[in-house]
């Protein structure tokens, strides 16, 4: 594509060279430049790509997106933006056609629930036969393919690749976390979304290179609502107007409160072997009984956002319920089928305040036992050991204490530093070193009624150990114990 069709529709000068010269892709990691491509010079937390605008240049880039002052040979063309940031989010959508367009989008912002009602509107549609790819904390989920991605919302350029990918493999729609860092460094600028969903709003990612304040950090998510065509929001939450106040967008709203869209009443626990969920009525602009099978009340709240978007879309009531009663997402309070009337579940919780919440949650469900099976990260701080080690301690009614990407040290050590935490509990605990070992024990021992749940590793599917991440999923492990291998 020509330079100057990359540049369709963004204000730039053009300091020197030729804007019809062909540029064959768009680079931002000085290290992957090749022969013709442009490369933007992207300002990040503690790098300036404008430091590495020549070693670019020696690499073959012949255009370079700037925002600062470079120099550079006169046959290289120099644009300068305002933000090569935003920049890189339209030129990336010239690149791949503006895919965004022949999709419904759907972005999600809030402090908790992203992913897991991601997970809930991909079911739905999925129910409804429409085909959906997913952008996350989980990585880039086309059908069958999974990309892992290093942040919750990537890079612009990796988002309209992705969208691009998504058109060409039969999606239909978009669903996308847009986190705050998203939002604030124009990851997923140059969408027009669809519709734009607000779950809630509490304390997270403050200081370091995140946001300076909470004011900050709302601001950011604000942004989402004048980046779509129709907000989703919780007006259960005490931030929603303050979310909504300078939108540009129609608002629909969902929640308790009686003045809401989407209106959830009634809502109450659902629990057998091997299940565990909430059921609610909904009125308002639909009116059904629901049945979510992932467990906690806070399920309520991320089940009405997904069914608002979805009815808000023209989903019927049918596939609403099918998806809901069928929605799983992996690696958060995931039920592994096994037999026997007990519960065993995976779920990410790998610090004490998550572990708190699902343990908490579980607890709500009256378990005959609730054990949970955890270790903790080496060459972390030492106080999140304690703290995960009283939490289990306090709340479940055995601890599984085992391995859990032990990185350069020792398991024992880190095992020894949980007990510290521990021993500030009268909760019962076993040792059990090897994870494999530790599953089997906890499988072994089940009593009906048991939950048990395997915190710390989720949707992972590696351990790491002394520098070498050595594969590792906790369903083939499962399996494996199941099977008597």
């Amino acid at each position: 594509m020509k330079l100057s069709q990359l540049l369709n529709g963004i204000e730039y000068t053009l300091i020197q060279g030729n804007p019809e010269i062909e540029i064959s892709d768009l680079i931002y990691d000085s290290r992957k430049v090749e022969k013709d491509t442009a490369f933007v010079c992207l300002k990040g937390y503690n790098v300036d790509g404008h430091k590495f605008a020549c070693d670019a240049v020696g690499k073959g880039a012949c255009a370079l997106i700037v925002s600062d002052s470079v120099e550079a040979p006169e046959d290289v063309a120099v644009v300068k933006v305002g933000d090569t940031r935003e920049a890189l989010a339209y030129l990336s959508a010239n690149l791949f056609g503006n895919p965004a367009e022949e999709l419904t989008t759907i972005a999600i912002t809030g402090t908790k629930g992203k992913t897991t009602t991601v997970a809930m509107i991909k079911r739905i549609l999925e129910c409804s036969g429409i085909k959906s790819g997913t952008v996350g904390t989980l990585g880039i989920i086309i059908g069958d393919e999974h990309i892992k991605t290093d942040n919750t919302t990537p890079e612009s350029y990796e988002v309209q690749k992705a969208m691009r990918a998504m058109v060409e493999a039969g999606c239909r729609a978009m669903i996308i976390e847009a986190s705050s860092i998203g939002l604030k460094w124009h990851r997923v600028d140059a969408i027009d979304f669809d519709y734009g969903i607000f779950t809630n709003f509490s304390h997270d990612h403050i200081g370091g290179a995140e946001h300076k304040d909470m004011d900050e950090y709302l601001e950011c998510k604000a942004l989402l609502f004048k980046k779509c065509k129709t907000g989703i929001i919780n007006r259960d939450d005490e931030k929603w107007q303050e979310i909504t106040k300078d939108c540009t967008c129609d608002i629909i709203t969902y929640g308790f409160d009686k003045s809401c869209d989407f209106i959830a009443s009634d809502d109450k626990l659902l629990s057998k072997a091997g299940f565990l969920g909430v059921q609610f009525k909904l009125s308002g602009k639909r009116d059904m009984n629901v049945d979510v099978a992932i467990p906690g009340h806070f399920s309520v709240y991320n089940a009405l956002a997904a069914l608002s978007v979805c009815a808000s879309m023209g989903i019927s009531d049918e596939n609403i319920i099918e998806g809901l009663k069928s929605v799983a997402v992996k690696g958060r309070v995931e039920i592994v089928p096994v037999p026997g009337n007990y519960t065993l579940l995976i779920d990410y919780a790998h610090n004490a305040l998550s572990m708190e919440n699902v343990l908490t949650t579980l607890r709500q469900y009256e378990p005959h036992r609730l054990i949970t099976l955890f270790g903790a990260g080496g060459n972390r701080p030492k106080v999140r050991r304690y703290e995960m080690g009283e939490t289990s301690g306090r709340l479940s009614d055995l601890s599984v204490i085992t391995e859990d990407n032990s990185r350069f040290e020792d398991v024992m050590d880190i095992i020894e530093d949980i007990k510290v935490g521990m021993a500030k509990t009268d909760g019962k605990y076993v040792v059990v070193p090897n994870r494999k070992d530790a599953i089997k024990y906890c499988i072994d021992n089940a009593e009906d009624g048991d939950i048990i749940v395997l915190a710390g590793k989720g949707h992972e599917d590696y351990q790491e150990i002394k520098g070498v991440k050595y594969h590792m999923d906790e369903r083939e492990l499962i399996a494996d114990i199941l099977a008597g291998k």
